[in-house]
């Protein structure tokens, strides 16, 4: 029998999928001219379903010349996918979406000599970048607004992220402001169900309108000043909310901070048994990453979907429908938390941890900024206040020492006293923050203010107030040569003393009692004898009462000269009169007699009638947020959420 023609082939190792194949076509660099892919070729490459974690790698590792060498590939590519975006095409149109998405992501985040030329190169050419991209936004939008399904709409929503984010320092981003997106992507926010699916086009929405704001007119920034749809603004805020408590349970992933029940390890300790308690070893703990794992974990968050607290601070500042909505919103379900409630735990998280990184730093900076402007608008302060406002909010109780545990709900004010102290207290760094530490001092002075200007008597744990406030005074007494050369020294000294000072010479007409305002002026003359330290620590911050305040300094027109000395007289008066009272009772007993709690406070009740003080004011005073007074922060805040944008489309 003759033998068969057919010979047996070997059986490959391992099977490559087609795309793959098509990749390496793609992106190998040609000594001759590129080649230009027929139709069939594209029509083939659409189809087959994009292998996203493969085509990242590989463009990750192709440098920028590499890219710059085969950039009439490149071009195709886009062009292609556009096209295919454009038709419709059920199937290519989702693949073209997922290959533009890892394509902008990963290509425009390369840094490049000349960024605007070499990109637009890439992209389109300098003699197509027009048409080119006037047909990209055309595509992105008509899928906003008609994609046959919420996640076609949601892929052409990352798709404009990834651009914007990637090419926020060059022209190209212009080319959305031209297009109006606002109307599609609104329409789209108030037909999504989830609320968690919000992120991506509310985050849109504040890169667009953060685009050159300060260079150029910016029309998504008046789109959100004029913007009344209640129904989408309300759409937006639960987004916001699902956002944030998702981003804070990541901190609570790490270490969970809620006082546990009741077990028989608790009680043995309690009443001094402890050595009969189960061995560590035997009862589960809640605290699974070891202390120095914990502040590597830390130390990243919060995660890239931080980004969107831009696009809250920029509703917050332009449109006061959003503000009242935000604060009032009510819950869906008794067991949910509001979505202010979930911002504000969210912001009490980041501002337990913000020195661990400058990244936190700023988003906590960012977000006491909002809370400013809400509290700038008189009729949101008294929503803010009013027992009708009253929520519990999860505060971040993840280091000593802890905010007093409070399980009732509680007027918006003194959860945002809670989260001033906390961050004043847990970030007391030789490298201070001096801009975060005027921010917070900046929520307190309103909070104080307002309580001054309406004569209320607000019920909350003051002394805890007038404790951290003095521990701030003792630290930058302590280390003021670490911080003498900052240039925004003078404003946190200005509005620190601003604070501590309208808290003394008016706490009468807000204290809820006798017995709080007391407690402030024992505290002082406890801490008497740091003031002449102080004093000489920053004198060289003295200045004629002419200067004209400003939004970082807005307590310039009192000297803090003039304020500490204030403090002082408030000292030595009490002082006096504690010692003569003391020389008072040791005349009936040997020796010196410590007075009671009783004693002391009878003392200083007395005290007031003789206490002069000059007349100091403006105290309650203070100038408006306006955001070209420090954009410098806000365009800071905006690029580290660029940042984070790319790395959420891209993850």
């Amino acid at each position: 029998m003759d033998a068969s023609p057919l010979t047996r082939q070997n059986r490959p190792g391992s099977f490559q999928p087609k795309v793959h194949l098509l990749y390496e076509q793609l992106f190998e660099a040609h000594d001759d001219a590129e080649p230009d892919f027929d139709d069939g070729f594209w029509r083939e490459f659409f189809l087959l379903r994009p292998d996203k974690a493969n085509l990242r790698r590989r463009l990750e590792h192709t440098s920028v010349d590499d890219l710059l060498q085969i950039q009439g590939t490149t071009q195709q590519l886009f062009r292609q996918a556009v096209a295919r975006i454009n038709s419709g095409n059920g199937g290519a149109d989702e693949s073209a979406l997922d290959t533009l998405t890892v394509f902008l992501n990963i290509v425009l985040a390369k840094r490049y000599t000349n960024p605007s030329s070499e990109v637009i190169a890439l992209l389109a050419g300098l003699d197509q970048v027009d048409t080119c991209f006037l047909h990209f936004v055309d595509a992105i939008e008509s899928v906003i607004r008609l994609g046959s399904s919420a996640e076609i709409r949601q892929k052409a929503v990352e798709v404009a992220i990834a651009l914007t984010a990637g090419a926020y320092q060059t022209s190209l981003v212009s080319y959305f402001t031209h297009r109006d997106l606002f109307p599609s992507l609104m329409t789209y926010i108030q037909n999504i169900d989830d609320p968690q699916h919000g992120l991506r086009p509310i985050l849109l929405l504040g890169l667009l309108a953060n685009y050159n704001k300060f260079e150029l007119r910016n029309p998504y920034r008046s789109r959100f000043e004029d913007f009344v749809n209640n129904a989408a603004i309300q759409k937006i805020i639960l987004g916001i909310g699902s956002v944030c408590s998702r981003s804070r349970d990541l901190y609570v992933a790490i270490q969970e901070d809620i006082e546990e029940g009741w077990t028989l390890s608790n009680t043995l300790k309690y009443i001094g048994l402890g050595v009969l308690a189960p061995s560590r070893s035997s009862t589960p703990t809640r605290n699974a990453p070891g202390i120095d794992d914990s502040k590597e974990l830390f130390s990243t968050l919060p995660e890239s979907d931080a980004c969107i607290l831009i696009p809250i601070y920029d509703f917050t500042n332009a449109n006061k429908l959003f503000a009242n909505t935000f604060i009032t919103h009510p819950v869906d379900t008794p067991k949910n938390e509001t979505p202010f409630s979930a911002f504000l735990s969210l912001t009490s998280y980041i501002l337990h941890h913000a020195y661990r990184s400058p990244r936190s730093t700023l988003y906590g900076h960012l977000n006491l900024i909002t809370i400013r402007i809400l509290l700038e608008d008189q009729s949101l302060c008294t929503k803010i206040f009013s027992p009708d406002s009253s929520i519990a909010v999860r505060l971040c109780r993840q280091r000593p020492p802890f905010l007093p545990k409070t399980s009732t709900s509680r007027p918006l004010a003194a959860t945002l006293f809670d989260i001033a102290i906390d961050t004043i207290t847990h970030n007391l760094r030789r490298r201070l923050s001096v801009p975060l530490y005027i921010a917070t001092l900046n929520i307190i002075h309103r909070l104080l203010s307002y309580l001054l200007m309406t004569r209320t008597r607000f019920p909350y744990h003051w002394p805890l107030l007038w404790q951290t406030l003095l521990s701030l005074l003792r630290f930058l007494t302590t280390y003021a040569d670490s911080i003498r050369h900052d240039p925004d020294l003078p404003a946190l000294i200005d509005s620190f003393l601003a604070v501590l000072s309208l808290a003394v010479c008016s706490g009468d007409v807000f204290l809820p009692d006798n017995e709080v305002y007391d407690d402030l002026f024992y505290k002082i003359v406890e801490n008497g004898y740091l003031l002449p330290r102080f004093k000489s620590a920053f004198s060289h911050l003295s200045r004629p009462s002419t200067v004209t305040p400003t939004t970082m300094d807005p307590h310039a027109s009192a000297s803090p000269t003039t304020l500490i000395d204030i403090l002082t007289i408030v000292s030595d008066h009490f002082t006096l009169l504690l010692e003569e009272e003391k020389g008072k009772s040791s005349t009936f007993s040997s020796g010196t007699k410590n007075l009671s709690p009783k004693e002391v406070s009878r003392v200083i009740r007395k005290g007031y009638e003789s206490l002069r003080v000059p007349e100091t004011e403006g105290l309650e005073r203070w100038v408006r947020w306006r955001e070209v007074d420090e954009k410098g922060l806000v365009k800071k805040a905006g690029r580290q959420a660029v940042e984070d944008a790319r790395r959420l489309v891209g993850s």
